[in-house]
């Protein structure tokens, strides 16, 4: 009897620790806490912002002249990133940096596209259209993302 109860016993134990073979991403849902965080951004900053039908915001402080992108396009953008509370987590020193529309966040995808090349503003993201639940380096998840663009050019 002694025999059959050590591998039960042990097989239990087994069976009750931590599955760690997986990384389970956080399920909560940001959507209500972040539209309050972008709402009280902008009225605390005095922006006149549209919402798109996804959830984004963006404010369109210089619309440009030049070309329009589509979400496909290859695109010139300097742009400074940061966290409602104002701290910076990337900046592409004023240069900016080429890539193209579909290789970024959902929420660049879609709000560059609303520039013409040579315009300016601003996009405030909310986490499910950028990293989501599962952040990424630098950024944790659930964050609300704000960006200073300028579109530079479509290539």
């Amino acid at each position: 009897m002694k025999k059959c109860l050590v591998p039960l016993l042990l097989l239990l134990v087994v069976s009750c620790l931590p599955d760690n073979s997986k990384s389970e991403i956080p399920t909560t849902d940001f959507t209500a806490a972040n539209e309050e965080e972008i709402i009280t951004y902008i009225n605390d900053n005095n922006l006149d912002a549209q919402k798109s039908a996804s959830g984004l915001y963006y404010v369109i402080e210089n619309q440009g002249t030049g070309a329009a992108p589509t979400a496909s396009s290859d695109v010139t953008v300097a742009y400074k990133g940061y966290f409602s509370d104002g701290s910076v987590f990337d900046d592409s020193q004023g240069d900016g940096i080429t890539f193209n529309l579909s290789g970024v966040i959902a929420g660049w995808t879609e709000g560059i596209t609303y520039f013409n090349e040579g315009g300016s503003g601003i996009l405030l993201i909310p986490s499910r259209l950028a990293y989501g639940n599962a952040g990424r380096s630098g950024i944790p998840g659930g964050a609300v993302l704000i960006f200073d663009i300028e579109l530079q050019s479509v290539n």
